[in-house]
Formats: structure tokens, sequence, C-alpha cells
């Protein structure tokens, strides 16, 4: 029997848990030096992973026995212009290169696509390897990362603030209870379950510390995560409800001014840091960080927030997808006064015309309609992008975590 004719589709379980691990280690290259770096040993990142398979909707080809390529979907929740999305986060992407060029990742995005829409995951987040390939599939970059670099010289002064900071392990639950009150009014941001705070820790150094920042009344209202070495302060993450909570947090690393030569870390919003410090010469460098796809634009659609008006809108379009023939066709949107939007398909095709792409980094803010109009990846007339832009939110997607 050819060995395309031995081929098949189906979910990956615990049982599976060490070829899911070996296919993951030699597609991403994680060698055993790697791992010792870290403390890993082979028996804890397999086991590691396990609720991976306990939790996640997992999909693979096998070739008999044998675990040949595989996909995995994370249940996790995201937070997009203040209402709470079902998320599928795709991560364990992965083909031997043996099996390559035959078509199995195609089916397998297909599939896992078609799993994510029946749980009503009506959006999907990657984290790209190739964006250029994600592209084709119809996910779309919706956030960047910026790094920078401060020296220990043009750090801020120091600015009086009513709250306090307090030095905690990263287990400590008001770490999470700050990310939580940070995420629930973030556009973009994960909501962390067990799993998620699982995967955001999992590659971290021993040595990782957390600072609280405590407001007056107790409630903490920020965090840094980092670690020093080589007289360099690392930031892992940052993140702060107020302007307060940020004055405070950068009291605390320019406290550190005698033990370091500068700061470096990693901003996940469209706020460069330069602007905020007295001396803004400082290094900063802007690369896209995670890319989504809608995955069901009827259901995506009715839940999300348009703007508010005083009148009604309609938007009638034609969209391609490249995978998913449910989101192919010609739509209209009736957006209410309220700002809740209706959607069906209708009959003919539209002058209007848009992808999924597009319409999913539209959608989440990362580009605006007349962005979009000017390089030529929306088409349609002047009286619509006037009316989209006005109907949609002007927030640009937060998001610090990894899977």
């Amino acid at each position: 029997m050819s060995r395309k004719k031995r081929l098949k589709m189906k979910k990956v379980g615990i049982e599976h848990l060490e070829q899911y691990n070996q296919l993951l280690r030699y597609v991403f290259q994680v060698t055993d030096n790697d791992l010792h770096k870290i403390g890993w040993e082979e028996r804890d990142i397999i086991l590691a992973k396990s609720p991976v398979l306990e939790q996640a909707d997992v999909l693979g080809w096998f070739d008999g026995e044998k675990l040949v390529s595989q996909v995995a979907v994370y249940p996790f929740q995201v937070r997009i212009f203040n209402k709470t999305y079902d998320m599928g986060g795709l991560t364990g992407v992965g083909t031997f290169p043996e099996y390559s060029n035959q078509g199995l990742m195609h089916k397998l995005l297909q599939q896992a696509l078609t799993n994510m829409r029946e749980k009503k995951q009506s959006i999907s987040y990657l984290y790209p390897y190739s964006i250029p390939y994600y592209r084709r599939k119809g996910w779309e970059i919706i956030s960047d990362k910026i790094t920078f670099e401060v020296n220990d010289f043009q750090l801020p002064k120091i600015k009086t603030v009513p709250g306090e900071v307090e030095r905690v392990d990263i287990e400590n639950h008001n770490l999470k209870l700050a990310y939580e009150r940070f995420a629930h009014q973030t556009h973009g941001a994960m909501l962390r379950n067990d799993l998620a705070w699982d995967e955001y820790w999992r590659w971290d150094l021993d040595d990782l510390t957390a600072a609280i920042y405590y407001n007056e009344g107790g409630q903490p209202d920020g965090y840094v995560l980092y670690w020093i070495s080589n007289e360099v302060f690392h930031i892992k993450d940052m993140i702060f409800i107020n302007e307060e909570a940020r004055s405070g947090l950068w009291n605390f690393i320019s406290a550190h001014f005698s033990m370091i030569t500068k700061v470096v870390g990693n901003i996940h919003t469209d706020e460069p840091l330069a602007f905020l410090l007295e001396d803004a010469d400082i290094k900063e460098t802007i690369s896209p960080y995670y890319m989504a796809r809608i995955v069901d634009v009827e259901q995506f659609i009715s839940q999300y927030p348009f703007k508010p008006d005083n009148r009604e809108r309609r938007w009638t379009f034609t969209l391609d997808d490249p995978l998913l023939p449910w989101n192919q066709g010609t739509f209209a949107i009736c957006i209410h006064p309220d700002g809740k939007g209706k959607i069906a398909r209708v009959e003919g095709s539209s002058k209007s015309q848009i992808d999924i792409q597009t319409m999913t980094t539209m959608l989440l803010g990362y580009k605006r309609p007349d962005y979009l109009l000017k390089i030529g990846r929306l088409s349609c007339s002047a009286e619509t992008v006037d009316m989209l832009e006005d109907a949609i939110e002007q927030q640009t997607p937060y998001f610090s975590d990894y899977f």
C-alpha cells in the first residue's frame, strides 16, 4: 500500500504523548542542550505537555501507528472591545519533512477550524513561524512587539505615587489578580485560564522575579516580571491599569540604578516608550507579533460591538476566505444605532470586496479602513470607508502571551 493511502487523520490522545513531544522537538529544533539550560529533563517536558493533550483539541495524521503531522488548538478566551470571545489558540503545528508537500497540514487546519466553529470559537490566534504561510491560510497580523533598550542614565526620575511596590514570588495570587483586572479592560488581551498560565511560564528561567504595584487601597494595579544578569535588568513583561501604577513600577526599576547598566524589555502595545521618557533617545525595535483569523464571520459579527451612532448603518460586501466555504460569498451587515451588528448572507456579488485576513485585522483595530483602502486590501466606496471608520473602535490589540 502506498504511503498516501496508509495515512489517516484522527485525534491525538494522551497515549500519543511521547510521539507528540518528539514531533514538536524535531520540527522546532529544541535540543537537549536548550532544555538543560532551563533545567528541563526529557521526562519533565513530556509530562508538562500532558495537559495539552487532555484539554486541547489535537489532530494528527498517522502512518499506521506513527504520528507524522499534527496541530493543537487550545481553548482560550480573549477580550475584544470589552466583549469576551472564545478563541482557538493554534499551536504545535508540525510535519516530519518526509511527509511534507502532500497537503497534510492544509487538511489539518481546515478540520481544526471546523472544530473551532462547532465550539463557537469564532476567532483564532497563533504565533507565526512563517507569516507568508499563515497569511495564505487566512491569518493576519494583529499585534506588535516593541523591544526597547534604556541606558542607566536614561532611566526616568522618581515620581511620588501613593501606592507601593512589593517583590513577590511568581506564584503569588496577587499576580494573577493584577493580570485579571488588567486583561478585562484591555482590548485583545487573553483571559488566562490555568492552561494559559502554564504556557506563559513554560520556558522561563528559575530566577524570574515579580514586583507588584499596590495602590493606596491595597489592590494590585500592575506588575513587572524581570531578572537581572550581567548588570542588565531584563523585563519579561510589565502591565499596569493606570498611570500611577506605571510610574510606581518605573520607580522600582530606576531604584536599581547603581546595580545595572541598562534595561532591556518588551512592550506589547502600540505606544513606544521613548515619548514617555525625559531622555527619549533610546533604542526601540518594532516587529509583528501575533496573528489572528476570524473563524466564522457570522458568529464573530453577532458578538462584535460596533460604535453606537444615531443612525442605522449598512454594509454589503463580498468576502473571500482561502480555506473556509462558510466565509465565502456576499454578506450584508446591518449596524443598529446601539452598535449591535446583524449579518446575513445575500444573493449576488458586491463592488465592496474584502478577504478574511483584511477583515480580521480591520475589525480588531490593528489597521484602519482608510489605510487598508489606500494599500488595496479593501475595495469599497469613500462613503463606506467613512462609515467603517466611524463604526470601528480605535484601539490596537494588546497581546503579551506566547503558546
